[in-house]
């Protein structure tokens, strides 16, 4: 893949009072480069500590992706997507009027290392588009995507 139409991708989960940490940053870590049998050093992942309505612990995780290398192993991760031509017809519903396309991943296949449309972790892509107009947008995120299918 030789250009790479996104300007940063966010990623990120909450993990709530019930649930483990760790996993939950395992989870988020599926999609983030320094993970698994990549050789660089882990991904940095931000954490901000808030309150939920009852006064419970929600500790939000989340990190940015901006470099092209980076930003093509977290698309990667988005190939093994078994709806993914389902994501290819909905990107003109999935991409703002502020060029930005929105996904919400799985967080508890995630956690298991596979890669599903669900609830949970919030995947939003910041699309390159001149001018930034959705509709060029939704062209590049197309575009994009196509390739990755194709690069299987």
């Amino acid at each position: 893949m030789p250009q790479i139409p996104l300007h940063y991708v966010d990623l990120r989960t909450f993990c709530y009072a019930t649930e483990d940490e760790k996993r939950v940053e395992e989870a988020l870590r599926t999609f983030l480069p320094g993970s698994d049998d990549d050789e660089r050093d882990p991904f940095e992942i931000e954490r901000v500590e808030s309150d939920g309505h009852y006064g419970d612990r929600i500790l939000v995780l989340s990190a940015r992706v901006e470099n092209a290398n980076d930003i093509r192993h977290v698309l990667s991760r988005l190939a093994d997507l078994e709806s993914f031509d389902t994501l290819i017809d909905e990107l003109d519903e999935r991409v703002t009027e502020n060029t930005e396309l929105f996904l919400r991943l799985d967080k508890q296949a995630a956690f298991g290392g596979d890669v599903k449309l669900g609830d949970g972790i919030t995947f939003r892509g910041k699309v390159e588009a001149y001018p930034a107009k959705k509709e060029k947008a939704v062209d590049n995120a197309e575009e994009v995507l196509e390739r990755l299918r194709n690069d299987e």
